[in-house]
């Protein structure tokens, strides 16, 4: 019997590790209901992964142990509202695994990130479900009241996130907002500063333990930073946020770190990976400011899972292989 691939095995191993701090980060501001989405993606994602490959008549233990199914999962779950009904993190894993995966042949062959694809699948399947982000941090009998039995009592404790209340702000100013608002923190989301800082200490992680080179990281930090620079237009109630709001709200560094260094649907070449980034950055910001979407990461990365081809061709003129 095949056994994995152990460089694939151990460096999905360290990624898992490198999660840690934002999950723990995660499981502060919002409770038992992020523990419960971990569970359900993991287990749909598994279980996704081998009905297919027992269909396609592959072996199921390599493909498991890799660790790349339960790695789609972990930033699904994280990515998910923490007091989703059940059956959305399984749907969504289902789909990234069987949709975003398999369907391309599995393992280093998928055109896009397979996490992405679950989430966006979710989000134009289930707008009203993926909206609803609590604001409180209910106990674990509520937690599993709410995602099993009473998921649509969440309207009565869901809370706008920061990017909403900032998206659909007419009077307030950004110091108002700052003052007032319970979705704001002290430089951006109230918690998700935190969250943010966590999977930046992941990251950085990963970095040293060169699990990735710095290039798509960097490009998309870099681009988001400028970008939201050049279009601030001050702290007035038509303010789109300043770039240390954009950097330390939504999934910035969980975008930075852990999805657009996805080795497979991204670029492979140094120049082509920090295009890539700086691409994801400029998207992720517009699609912020004037989307319709909570975040707009998933959107930005797919979008440039399909020009990476195309990036990797064009930086291929201008330097060698990464080694």
């Amino acid at each position: 019997m095949p056994l994995p691939d152990p460089r694939l095995r151990n460096a999905m191993g360290l990624v898992l590790l490198a999660c840690v701090p934002g999950l723990l980060a995660l499981f502060w501001l919002h409770g038992w209901g992020v523990l419960i989405n971990l569970l359900l993606c993991a287990s749909a994602a598994l279980a996704t992964e081998a009905l297919l490959l027992t269909w396609r008549g592959q072996a199921i233990r390599p493909a498991l142990e890799d660790g790349s199914a339960l790695v789609s999962a972990v930033l699904l779950a994280v990515a998910l509202p923490s007091q989703a009904p059940w059956w959305l993190p399984v749907v969504a894993a289902s789909v990234a695994i069987g949709l975003g995966k398999q369907a391309f042949g599995g393992v280093g062959r998928n055109l896009f990130n397979p996490a992405m694809v679950g989430y966006a699948f979710a989000l134009l399947s289930f707008p009203l479900q993926m909206n609803h982000w609590p604001g409180q941090a209910p106990g674990l009998l509520d937690s599993l009241h709410l995602s099993f039995i009473a998921s649509e009592q969440i309207d009565a404790w869901a809370s706008p996130t920061v990017l909403d209340a900032l998206r659909h702000n007419r009077s307030l100013t950004i110091d108002e907002l700052f003052a007032t608002h319970p979705a704001f923190g002290t430089l951006g989301g109230r918690g998700s500063e935190w969250v943010n800082l966590a999977f930046l200490l992941g990251g950085l992680f990963l970095l040293q333990r060169k699990v990735f080179s710095w290039h798509a990281p960097a490009g998309l930090l870099g681009g988001l930073l400028l970008f939201s620079l050049l279009a601030w237009n001050g702290s007035g109630s038509d303010s789109n946020g300043s770039p240390l709001l954009h950097l330390f709200s939504g999934s910035t560094m969980l975008a930075a770190f852990f999805i657009s260094t996805e080795p497979i649907s991204g670029c492979k070449r140094p120049l082509a990976r920090l295009l890539f980034g700086i691409g994801s950055g400029w998207l992720i910001y517009l699609l912020r400011t004037w989307g319709s979407v909570p975040d707009g990461t998933a959107f930005a990365i797919l979008l440039m899972n399909l020009c990476a081809p195309a990036l990797d061709r064009w930086a291929q003129r201008r330097q060698p292989v990464s080694t």
